[in-house]
């Protein structure tokens, strides 16, 4: 089941603004990005990474990026699914330290993927499987990072362009 488009929503869409009028040229990618919202935020068979895991480290990416409102977004999916936002709280690495092998593995990867992408290695998909994430999990774990960071991006860029037009 489908929300109300949420890169939409979250940019404050007005029906009928000139930011409404210009994104029906896009209707499939945003409808491509709600569908993958739905596919990775909320998937049917989540794996190994809960849908209260995914929210919150999702609202941790969208609070990496500076982006409170997409971070709000997510925290109010873990309300909703009664679930602890410690992994959504930006902290230290020390701090890392205190989760389980398995959570300090995804947290230090996910922060990886969100700050320097560019520095991640194979070095850092062993040592997530070290700590017990299966191949499958790894691969949820990824599309994870991107999508919420393309969602930053695409947040970013609607919002400037709402101001300009």
């Amino acid at each position: 089941m489908s929300e109300a488009n949420i890169i939409e929503e979250l940019v404050g869409v007005g029906l009928g603004s000139p930011l409404a009028h210009a994104l029906l040229a896009r209707t499939d990618i945003m409808n491509l990005s709600q569908a993958s919202y739905d596919a990775i935020i909320r998937p049917r068979e989540p794996g190994g990474v809960s849908h209260a895991e995914r929210a919150a480290l999702a609202a941790r990416m969208a609070r990496q990026n500076a982006d409170e409102s997409l971070a709000e977004h997510y925290l109010a999916k873990l309300r909703e699914a009664r679930a602890d936002p410690k992994l959504s709280e930006p902290i230290g690495a020390e701090e890392i330290d205190n989760y389980s092998k398995r959570l300090n593995a995804i947290v230090r990867h996910m922060d990886l993927l969100t700050r320097e992408p560019k520095k991640a290695t194979r070095a850092d998909i062993t040592a997530m499987q070290d700590a017990g994430i299966t191949e499958p999990d790894i691969v949820r774990l990824s599309e994870l990072a991107a999508f919420v960071n393309y969602q930053v991006r695409v947040i970013a860029g609607l919002k400037r362009l709402k101001d300009i037009l």
